[in-house]
């Protein structure tokens, strides 16, 4: 099998002894889909050899956590407009008449698959509604992908904007499982060998509690990981209180939906959030004993002016914390910079996260999450998904500690090359699998197409810039 050789690295990210290390000058050969070498000199064949004397090579970045058939649609919308009735809530008017359908939905991802490559993500849980293509699409992408197909009950909306209000279907999700469940066996069979599933209910909120126990029980029948959303909002928080007396994360306790693989995003507003007024304090110690994790994405909060109190907290407690976006842009590097600001500020003088807390969340605790012990590390029989980072970048300079550089000032700009499975996927900052240019024009198109249509879905017939405003007025 041929043998490619990332030969004297300057520096690597291994995973040695239970944690992330830095090698220097060192060698990585990798053949087929596995690491074979890392360390000293590789003294055998190689097909081909890759000077990394000015480089970093990491593993692969996981986002646990992201929404390619959406996100990027929103450019330009939703940065800073919340629902100022309704905690700064995303459910408004915008939302319920800029309706994505598939077409949208296709070039969206197609979009922000070739974003989430060029950052250096080679394995990415998507969250969507099932569409047609969507396998296919994110087999060619030449990601490493986890197809969450979500399903509910009901549906969101708010007529006054000061309470959130539910569209109960008929058959409250059978259906939607149903379909769900035909996509995610497809995802694993197929021939590609790099597409996997989760189960995912979509929010805690708009699922009765049959169709959440009837999706665990799938997850726990089949060995796929498990997904809601959850303790997402004050008005969830509050909603759920007072549907069922008891927090949201203790409601998906009572249920049995909890347990060590178990995903919940966002898990925020929980019961010892400082915003949240509620007698108990028990959600973090339900979540660390049942061994549930958290998805973390900061930006889309901080958007709506809100925050985890605080990350630091939560790692303390044990509680298994992976990183994701969620939102746009679908840059992993982003959001562990703003995670550990966030935390920062959160916990002021008594901080307890810092750059190494936040790589681990967006690399090996993802990947135990997903139950994989191969992928999120660099080391001998681990995936070859690998990442390639020049310190030439400007911003990588003084090279002092480039991990941190990357996280804190260069972000994704220096990344060079990325592999997944031992295929290259990026070179030189290409994405070698989706043309950029057309994804960008693609997803340019349908944002304007469905803008067009919002006159039409909006109650009062407001038009899209009525309803969202550009930054700067235009004038002559």
């Amino acid at each position: 099998m041929p043998v490619t050789v990332i030969r004297r690295a300057a520096w690597v990210v291994a995973w040695e002894g239970g944690r992330h290390v830095y090698r220097r000058d060192a060698d990585i050969a990798f053949a087929g889909d596995r690491v074979v070498h890392l360390g000293g000199h590789w003294d055998g064949v190689a097909a081909r050899e890759i000077d990394g004397s000015a480089a970093i090579v990491l593993p692969g970045l996981i986002n646990i956590h992201c929404h390619p058939g959406q996100s990027p649609l929103f450019r330009g919308y939703v940065e800073e407009f919340g629902n100022p009735r309704l905690f700064n809530s995303g459910r408004h008017r915008f939302r319920q008449a800029f309706i994505p359908d598939a077409e949208a939905i296709r070039a969206s991802a197609r979009y922000t698959y070739a974003e989430l490559l060029a950052s250096g993500v080679t394995t990415a849980v998507d969250l969507s509604h099932a569409y047609p293509g969507w396998i296919e699409q994110l087999a060619a992408s030449g990601l490493r992908g986890v197809v969450a197909p979500m399903f509910r009950s009901a549906n969101w909306y708010t007529e006054t904007g000061q309470e959130t209000q539910y569209e109960w279907v008929p058959d409250l999700g059978a259906g939607a499982l149903a379909e769900a469940a035909e996509v995610m066996d497809a995802a694993e069979a197929h021939e590609g060998g790099r597409l996997s599933a989760m189960v995912s209910p979509a929010q805690v909120d708009t699922c009765t509690p049959d169709l959440l126990q009837q999706g665990a029980a799938l997850a726990r029948a089949k060995g796929r990981p498990l997904h809601t959303h959850a303790a997402q909002s004050i008005a969830e928080f509050a909603g759920m209180t007072r549907r069922h007396d008891c927090t949201p994360v203790e409601y998906l306790d009572r249920l049995g939906f909890l347990g060590p693989t178990t995903i919940l995003g966002h898990a925020v507003f929980t019961d010892a959030h400082p915003w949240i007024l509620w007698p108990r304090r028990e959600d973090l110690r339900l979540l660390a004993e049942s061994g549930t994790a958290v998805a973390h994405c900061p930006t889309v909060f901080l958007r709506d002016g809100s925050m985890m109190h605080d990350l630091g907290a939560y790692m303390e407690r044990g509680i298994a914390i992976a990183m994701g976006t969620d939102t746009h842009p679908q840059n992993l590097w982003e959001e562990m910079r703003v995670a550990e600001l966030q935390a920062r500020a959160a916990a002021g003088p008594m901080h307890r996260c810092d750059t190494a807390r936040v790589f681990h969340a967006a690399t090996v605790a993802a990947a135990d999450v997903l139950g994989r012990d191969d992928i999120g590390r660099l080391a001998v029989g681990a995936k070859a998904d690998i990442v390639i980072a020049t310190l030439d970048h400007p911003a990588m300079q003084p090279a002092r500690d480039p991990l941190r550089n990357l996280v804190h000032v260069a972000g994704e700009r220096p990344v060079r090359d990325v592999f997944v499975d031992g295929v290259q996927r990026v070179a030189d900052g290409v994405v070698l699998t989706i043309d950029r240019a057309k994804a960008s024009a693609d997803v340019a198109r349908e944002q304007a197409r469905l803008a067009a249509l919002v006159p039409w879905r909006d109650p009062a017939g407001a038009t899209v810039e009525e309803l969202m405003p550009l930054s700067l007025a235009v004038v002559g």
